[in-house]
């Protein structure tokens, strides 16, 4: 059995993010509080869970947990060269490098994941799906090769709806059969490692009368994700192309797109208590449109709604084997992974904008 308890305070000079962050002292509206269990009932079965409370925001309360991921996870063959098993359950999506771990703040590099692949706006069809997943892990001379193929029903929320159109309290996405794939190397235990990743995440939405119509969602990313760690530094990036089809809605709602996100992360463990971390991160909402200039002229919303580039700088301190306290630096051009909080945001956001975050983490 184990826990995890993360509180953070935001602090932005202008553009909210999880809560009120531009006013007075900043927000205290970013807390994860985790217990996860597991046990094996047979030495080929593991049953495994983690039940999450979380708040970012007015969209999530403390007082709401949820079941994160639930697992029985069976493996077919395993000896010294191979594994073949299968979890059943909600699994964890095999999402580029960092997302089966994200909740956990002692396996993030930073406070904040790169949000061009890692979209908090979006955390919750991206982060688990109902259903089942394969993996198979082939152990050679010099590495080792893992596939995980996943299948089931992604699961949505508000934020969701209103990342996707704009507006919220319109209706209800539900997910519909969709499936994940992730072949992975690491070479050298792990002095490098290459992933691709292939998504296909389908969803339907049922629309109130004041809403956008009954419509569809379809959302195919690429990602490749390269990491090359050293004694005292690593050297991280991903890479994703992210096709989106929204269809069957008002036309208005309706857009065919594709995105481009990546970024480039270099770590640099100063001591065994102090760890260093510089970031770029570049996010394009729509490839044929980089400056958002098409959609300002058709929408009115500004051009810098489409599109975020982020500098990002922060340091770790291990206090304590289980306290581990973060802080980082964000300067960026852009709004493109804002969280969506009503309707006519954009209209009071600012293209530059910086935020500064500390959080408090423990574990047992």
């Amino acid at each position: 059995m184990h826990g995890f308890l993360s509180q953070a305070l935001i602090i932005t000079d202008h553009n909210d993010f999880f809560g009120p962050s531009s006013e007075g002292g900043g927000s205290w509206e970013y807390t994860e509080l985790g217990l996860n269990a597991s046990f094996r009932p047979l030495s080929n079965v593991l049953v495994g869970a983690q039940v999450l409370s979380r708040q970012a925001g007015s969209d999530e309360e403390l007082t709401e947990p949820e079941l994160d991921y639930g697992i029985v996870d069976y493996q077919f063959l395993t000896n010294e060269e191979s594994t073949i098993g299968a979890q059943f359950g909600r699994f964890k999506n095999p999402f580029g490098l960092y997302n089966q771990t994200r909740d956990v703040a002692a396996t993030r590099p930073s406070i904040l994941l790169p949000q061009s692949i890692y979209f908090d706006r979006t955390r919750t069809p991206a982060l688990t799906a109902d259903g089942i997943m394969g993996y198979a892990e082939k152990r050679l001379d010099n590495g080792v090769v893992r596939l995980q193929l996943g299948f089931g029903e992604p699961r949505f929320d508000s934020q969701v709806e209103g990342s996707l159109l704009g507006r919220k309290d319109t209706g209800n996405f539900s997910g519909k059969s969709s499936y994940i794939g992730q072949l992975r190397y690491e070479y050298g235990g792990g002095t490098a490692i290459m992933a691709l990743t292939n998504v296909n995440v389908r969803a339907g939405f049922n629309s109130k009368e004041s809403g956008p119509g009954d419509g569809g969602f379809t959302f195919k990313p690429w990602i490749l994700s390269f990491q090359y760690n050293q004694e005292n530094w690593s050297l991280t990036t991903e890479y994703a192309i992210r096709p989106i089809v929204m269809s069957g809605f008002k036309e208005s709602y309706n857009y065919d797109i594709t995105g481009e996100s990546w970024y480039l992360q270099f770590t640099r463990r100063l001591s065994e208590k102090w760890q260093w971390l510089l970031r770029y991160d570049s996010l394009v909402i729509d490839r044929s449109d980089r400056s958002g200039r098409e959609f300002a002229d058709k929408t009115g919303q500004p051009t810098y709604s489409r599109y975020a580039r982020d500098w990002t700088t922060g340091l770790q301190w291990q206090l304590y084997p289980r306290l581990l306290l973060s802080s980082e630096l964000h300067h960026v051009k852009g709004t493109g992974w804002l969280p969506v909080i009503n309707e006519n945001q954009s209209d009071s956001q600012d293209k530059y904008w910086d935020m500064l975050l500390f959080q408090l983490s423990y574990f047992f």
